[in-house]
């Protein structure tokens, strides 16, 4: 009698047992791994969103205090919601500000000065 060194499948093969099922691990494997990457980058999208509008958001406030002072720059920061963390003049007789504005925990800073 002739023993096989690996038990013989239905169709004749002899393949190893313990591979079967490896497949649906890799495919489970590399699902994950490209969910992962996948919120990942939504994740600095996110980021990238709530810097630009912050920095929308102090541009706006800035163009506003130089032609009209700390409370225009104020009130569109808040029209922008953000919030106006420092208003300073810079060249009172330009009209130069420079004005630092916090949105959704991402802070901002812009310089404007009036137009001649």
């Amino acid at each position: 009698m002739v023993r096989c060194a690996r038990p013989v499948d239905d169709r004749g093969d002899r393949g190893d047992v313990g591979d079967r099922g490896q497949a649906t691990a890799l495919l489970l494997a590399v699902v994950v791994l490209a969910v992962l990457c996948a919120v990942g980058v939504a994740q600095l999208g996110a980021t990238v969103v709530r810097h630009e509008r912050a920095q929308a958001a102090a541009d706006a406030a800035a163009l506003a205090g130089a032609t009209h002072g700390r409370d225009a720059a104020e009130r569109i920061s808040e029209l922008n919601g953000a919030r106006l963390r420092s208003f300073v003049v810079i060249d009172s007789g330009g009209g130069t500000v420079e004005v630092t504005v916090e949105l959704d925990g991402s802070v901002a800073v812009a310089r404007a000065a009036r137009a001649p």
